[in-house]
Parts: C-alpha cells; sequence; structure tokens
C-alpha cells in the first residue's frame, strides 16, 4: 500500500515536471523569470547611488561668494551644475524639459547679507518626483553651506590657533557611522525584498498557468488528493529550491551587495517560506480558473505585496487592515527575516517571530490547498457521473 502510494507520488511529480518544461508559458515563468529578473533588478540598482545630478544655477549675487559655493557645488560627487540662467522662469523650463533636477538661486544681497554679520539665503528648489535625486541635491546643498558658514565663522572669530577654530567652529563633534547598508545605495536597500518576493510570484504565476491549462483541456483528474498535492508540491519545490538559492545567495554576492547571511540559518527560515509559497500559489491556482487571469493577477498584485512586507515602507505608518492583509503573504514575513539576516547579520534566533509565521502560513496554505483540490475533485466526480448518467440514457433512448 505505502510502496504504491509512494509509487504514485512519483508518477505525479514526473508528470508535473514534464508538464512545466513542455508548456513554454510555464518555463517562462518557472525557469526563465526566476534566472533573468534578479540580474536585471541587480543591475539596474548596482550603482546604488545617483551621481553627477545635473542643476541649474541663477546667480543673482555675481561675488567671490556665490562663485566660491557654485565651485564647491560642481566639485562634489552628487551634483553636477550643467546649466545657468538668468531667472528663475528660465530655470524652470530645464526642469520641465528633465534636462536638469535642480535650481540653486543665488539673491543679489548673498554676500552683502554675509559681510553685514546678517543671515545669508541661498533657496534651493527640488524635483521631487524623483527621491533619489532629490536627496543628493539636498544634501550637496547642506553640506556646501555647513562647510562655506564654517570657513566664515573661523575668519570672524579671532582665533589664533587650529584647535581654538575648530572647538570655535564645531563645539560639539559628532561621528556618523552608516551601519547594515554601509553603502547608504538603493540597490542594498530594497533588493533583499524584491529577491524573495520574486519567488513567490513566480511560483504564482507558474502554478497557476499549468492549473488553468489542465482544466481548460480537461486532463483526467487524480483520483487521490493527497497524492496530487504531494507530486506537484514535490515538483515545484525541487525546482524553485534551486531558484531560491539563485537568487537570494547567488545574485547579490554577483553584484557585490551586502551579504551576510548565515547558510544554515538561511536553509531553516527559506524551508517553511518556500512550502507556504507553493500551498499559496496552488490555493491561488485553484481560485483562480483561466490562465490569463494568473497573469493578470501577479503583475497587479506584486507592487503591493513589497509594500506591505514594510520594506518601502515603515510598517507602523501601514493601516491596521493592511497589516493584516500583508499578514497572510509569506513573503510578508520572508522580506522581513530575510533583510534581518542579510543585512544585519541575524541568525536564525533573533527572527523567530518570522520564522514562526511562517511555519504557520506553510501548514494553513498546504491544508487550504489540500482542501480546494478536494472539493474540486468532488465536482468533477459529480459532473462526470451525470455526464455518464446522460449518456447511458441516450444511449437507451436509441
Amino acid at each position: 500500500m505505502l510502496k504504491d502510494r509512494i509509487k504514485n507520488i512519483i508518477d505525479i511529480w514526473w508528470q508535473e515536471t514534464l508538464a512545466i518544461f513542455k508548456d513554454s508559458g510555464a518555463m517562462l515563468f518557472c525557469i526563465v523569470l526566476p534566472l533573468a529578473y534578479p540580474v536585471l533588478y541587480s543591475w539596474i540598482y548596482n550603482n546604488e547611488v545617483v551621481h553627477d545630478v545635473p542643476v541649474v544655477v541663477v546667480d543673482d549675487s555675481h561675488s567671490a561668494l556665490s562663485r566660491e559655493f557654485i565651485q564647491k557645488v560642481d566639485a562634489s560627487p552628487d551634483v553636477s551644475v550643467a546649466y545657468y540662467a538668468g531667472s528663475i522662469h528660465e530655470a524652470q523650463s530645464y526642469i520641465g524639459h528633465g534636462e536638469a533636477y535642480g535650481i540653486f538661486y543665488f539673491p543679489s544681497n548673498f554676500a552683502t547679507a554675509v559681510g553685514r554679520h546678517e543671515q545669508a539665503h541661498v533657496s534651493v528648489y527640488c524635483d521631487m518626483s524623483y527621491m533619489l535625486t532629490y536627496k543628493a541635491i539636498y544634501m550637496t546643498a547642506q553640506n556646501v553651506s555647513m562647510a562655506i558658514g564654517t570657513e566664515i565663522k573661523i575668519a570672524k572669530s579671532g582665533t589664533y590657533t587650529d584647535r581654538e577654530a575648530e572647538i570655535m567652529s564645531q563645539p560639539l563633534d559628532f561621528e556618523d557611522v552608516p551601519i547594515f547598508n554601509t553603502t547608504g545605495g538603493y540597490g542594498n536597500f530594497v533588493l533583499p525584498g524584491v529577491l524573495v518576493l520574486i519567488i513567490q510570484q513566480a511560483l504564482l504565476l507558474g502554478v497557476g498557468l499549468l492549473s488553468g491549462t489542465q482544466r481548460e483541456k480537461h486532463f483526467p483528474m487524480v483520483k487521490n488528493v493527497i497524492d496530487a498535492f504531494f507530486g506537484k508540491g514535490i515538483a515545484f519545490l525541487l525546482i524553485f529550491a534551486v531558484m531560491l538559492a539563485y537568487c537570494t545567495l547567488v545574485v547579490p554576492r554577483m553584484f557585490g551587495f551586502v551579504m551576510m547571511v548565515h547558510f544554515l540559518d538561511w536553509l531553516v527560515f527559506m524551508t517553511p517560506y518556500l512550502i507556504a509559497c507553493i500551498g499559496f500559489a496552488l490555493v491561488g491556482s485553484e481560485l483562480i480558473p483561466f490562465r490569463e487571469a494568473v497573469m493578470l493577477t501577479a503583475v497587479c498584485t506584486s507592487v503591493p505585496f513589497l509594500f506591505l512586507s514594510g520594506i518601502s515602507w515603515p510598517q507602523s505608518g501601514i493601516p491596521g487592515f493592511w497589516q493584516g492583509i500583508g499578514n497572510c503573504l509569506p513573503s510578508t514575513f520572508a522580506i522581513r527575516g530575510f533583510v534581518r539576516m542579510s543585512s544585519m547579520g541575524a541568525r536564525i534566533g533573533d527572527v523567530l517571530p518570522e520564522f514562526r509565521a511562517l511555519s504557520i502560513l506553510a501548514i494553513v496554505y498546504s491544508l487550504a490547498a489540500l482542501g480546494i483540490m478536494y472539493r474540486r475533485y468532488l465536482i468533477r466526480q459529480t459532473f462526470e457521473k451525470i455526464a455518464e448518467k446522460r449518456k447511458q440514457k441516450n444511449e437507451e433512448a436509441k
């Protein structure tokens, strides 16, 4: 009996594996997508931070101090003075045409105010549609302003030694030490979450596509639902275990992103995540009847799922209702745990809440998939019996 069950599971696994490699759509989502998307995203974000953001300068001061400010801005690695304009209105045209992303405006009394021991002002206008360019322009303006302000303080303080000048300009010193995301880059910030989410969405697409094809072509139903569940699950488990290792362990190292994860901790943590994703995909494939609908669902939900994980928007700022929706997704807890493990060097004991949640979701979605598959089997069996009775009546009538 046990041998028959094992043989049946192996047969289903083999049939499901062959179906994946025979279906070009399933191959695209199960093999090509997990292989290509991580490389594409990593290559796009590999620069980490933006450099030489073009800006426009409107200098109504025409003074040595304004020229010094402009030179220091242009010498910074993040901003490049690309254009000069005679007015704010003219400078805005460069922003509107996408040729620059910010404006530095120096009023006519800029140097005069400093000479009178008054506070001078530099107006900085930023294109807020690009947060990375806004950050580069704003931080550069702030750093240059502080540097020139320090020079002015020292020049007017009447100090005699460098130490006196240092204390005068900065009585309270501080040291900026970045931790975890040491580069301050966007890639190290968002990529770990994207890589984990790719696996869940690829599974949803692959499983849904195959299930939709089998229903549309009226493939015969497997008599034992438990065997079907394990056969299908093992087929996707073996393929996506390789894809998950490739996405989360190989790709970050290929592009030099921060990766402090320990392999055994990764293995323990990701096992329930992969099982939960397979169960989630099986449930989704049974609830979404058509293969085209599966693709639309995956495309429309990818960005919301990333937001609900709390990686791109603080978890505390997400409304309670949406946090509840997010807690039903395997990717939410996997992203939170994997980010801590890869970027912060957390061990499995440090991510136990996420690990427990993933284990619960793995059990819940597996049972839900079994229940839905069994319900569909009963419905299909009922329809087949009705069709058989009608066929017998027609034959008797003839």
